[in-house]
């Protein structure tokens, strides 16, 4: 039985906007950086234009500029060309990331046969905190679930006297995930504290 061509553009459809609701987007910056080099671009052609029809400069002498960053470094306070260098230095990685990330975002997908599900982490971290809390047999206050792009971290603080079963807690959790069956599955960490609290 061949495969409707319906179903596959609507699955490729739905894939489209689960990456773009996972992954955030690049064009912002894209468009800023192209902005600014084209700007740059047009201001040396409408410069080249007056220096060839024999006008005046109007924001700055091409040639001028040209001689002084010949001169360079000399004549320049150290100060002022280390502060520059380490702008453009950050400036430059800061766009290399950009450009080599993925750029995930903290969410994650739920699969489902009639619609895409994307839950950010938060709303993860909400559920699991219920489910550690009950395997820990502690107050709400005492558990703090931190979910990150692949990996979920529960932090515990027992009550003075009662110990916690970090292994009960860690099952409780993936039991969870489990169930909720996000992708990608995260690593789990409990992390129980030396020190309780009294009187919960």
């Amino acid at each position: 039985m061949k495969a409707d061509p319906l179903d596959r553009a609507t699955s490729a459809s739905t894939a489209r906007l689960v990456r773009r609701e996972l992954y955030s987007s690049r064009a912002l910056p894209s468009v800023v950086t192209a902005a600014v080099l084209i700007a740059g671009c047009l201001v040396l052609l409408f410069e080249a234009v007056l220096k060839a029809v024999g006008d005046r400069p109007f924001l700055l002498d091409v040639e001028a500029v040209a001689a002084w960053l010949g001169t360079l470094p000399g004549g320049v306070p150290a100060s002022l060309l280390g502060a520059g260098s380490v702008l453009l230095v950050v400036l430059g990685a800061l766009l290399l990331l950009l450009a080599l990330l993925p750029g995930r975002r903290a969410r994650y997908t739920i699969p489902n046969e009639r619609a895409a599900v994307v839950v950010d982490a938060e709303v993860v971290a909400s559920s699991l905190a219920r489910r550690a809390r009950v395997a820990a047999g502690v107050a709400p206050e005492q558990v703090l679930v931190t979910v990150g792009r692949g990996s979920v971290t529960v932090q515990i603080r027992p009550t003075s006297g009662t110990p916690v079963d970090a292994d009960a807690v860690r099952a409780a959790v993936a039991d969870d995930l489990r169930r909720s069956s996000i992708k990608p599955e995260p690593r789990i960490a409990v992390v129980v504290a030396e020190s309780g609290v009294i009187g919960q």
